[in-house]
């Protein structure tokens, strides 16, 4: 039996505004059954004693300790400036005046 009929699915289209017809909206309606399909599929499978997880790989912060150390000098920045007026460096206008 089919879940997903064309009158549904020209109704779901309606409310998220999509303009469905004819072929397109028979094609939907069977696409539209199968995922469905395949949900009921994947009910059935039991998860009772799966444990909650949010990934499957044992992840930990992986980003580096967060370490002082001493700034660039003024003339390594200005090398690697695409413009600069020393000590400045240009940067595009962001601000209208």
């Amino acid at each position: 039996m089919s879940n997903a009929t064309p009158d549904i699915v020209k109704h779901v289209a309606l409310l998220a505004r999509l303009r469905l017809e004819g072929e397109a909206l028979a094609k939907t309606a069977a696409q539209l059954d199968e995922i469905l399909e395949y949900v009921k599929k994947l009910q059935a499978v039991p998860t009772d004693q799966v444990e909650p997880t949010s990934h499957v790989l044992p992840l930990s912060n992986v980003l580096r300790k967060d370490q002082p150390q001493p700034p660039l000098p003024n003339e390594a920045v200005m090398r690697l400036a695409p413009a600069s007026q020393p000590p400045f460096v240009n940067v595009p206008k962001v601000l209208e005046t």
